[in-house]
């Protein structure tokens, strides 16, 4: 059952989760002839389907869609909130997660003390010598102008897809004087990583075989390839480093 549910999109499995969750909800109070209010049983059907979503194994930020999905609506409903705020929720929504349906990569934001750990895989500074590191699913642009900082004799590049994070990063970087800091509207697998010195992704579980396949057939010999929390399958990474902040992010380091 589960094989065949991750061959499809995963929206569609969650959809399906949810559908299985209400009715049963429906079951379990038709057999004990429970009466529950509209959010009683919107939130009894979340937690079936936050339930659901974990046994399936969709990543966890999945867990709390399914269980907020229906006491959302329900809220909505009771709340009777202007159509027009939905419309412009929809199109911020879909301007930051533009094609996350088709990547399943959502927009993950990095903490500060990842960026102060990813100061240590940086070249050593050498008169005369400039660096190249890029930040796959750059998002805010927190991670580029961190490292600018603390290390101005590197260039810093960033690969977005999603239009607001892309814009943010870009005025970013431009308001702020970062000169040395540039952000690409694009697709991650068009990148030509064969550029680059240090390649950071923090991404989700989906694309890392596919990405580590990209990196070994273009990264340069000597060249570091790290990924935030999420592990390459099959492959053990040289150097693994905890984080002690909200999420106990990791960094898997491979030296290529």
């Amino acid at each position: 059952m589960l094989k065949q549910l991750v061959r499809v999109p995963v929206v569609l499995v969650a959809l399906f989760l949810q559908f299985v969750a209400v009715l049963g909800v429906m079951f379990v109070t038709h057999i004990f002839t429970l009466k529950l209010s509209p959010i009683a049983f919107a939130c009894s059907s979340g937690v079936f389907a936050a339930s659901f979503s974990y046994i399936a194994k969709l990543d966890r930020w999945w867990w709390f869609i399914q269980f907020l999905f229906l006491p959302a609506l329900v809220a909505v409903f009771a709340l009777n909130i202007h159509p027009n705020f939905f419309l412009v929720a929809f199109f911020i929504m879909l301007l930051v997660f533009w094609n996350t349906f088709r990547t399943q990569v959502p927009l993950y934001l990095s903490s500060e003390k990842v960026w102060r750990a990813l100061e240590n895989f940086l070249p050593q500074p050498k008169l005369g010598m400039v660096f190249s590191f890029v930040d796959i699913g750059s998002g805010l642009g927190g991670v580029l102008t961190h490292l600018a900082n603390s290390r101005p004799d590197g260039n810093y590049y960033g690969i977005e897809s999603a239009p607001l994070p892309f814009l943010w990063s870009w005025l970013r970087f431009r308001l702020g004087g970062y000169r040395q800091c540039q952000v690409y509207w694009g697709d991650l697998w068009n990148c030509d990583l064969s550029h680059y010195d240090v390649v950071f992704a923090y991404l989700s579980p989906a694309p890392m075989e596919r990405l580590w396949r990209k990196a070994q057939a273009e990264m340069r010999s000597g060249t570091v390839f790290i990924s935030s929390t999420f592990a390459v399958p099959g492959h053990v990474p040289v150097e693994v480093v905890s984080i002690d902040d909200l999420h106990q992010s990791t960094l898997l380091v491979w030296r290529m």
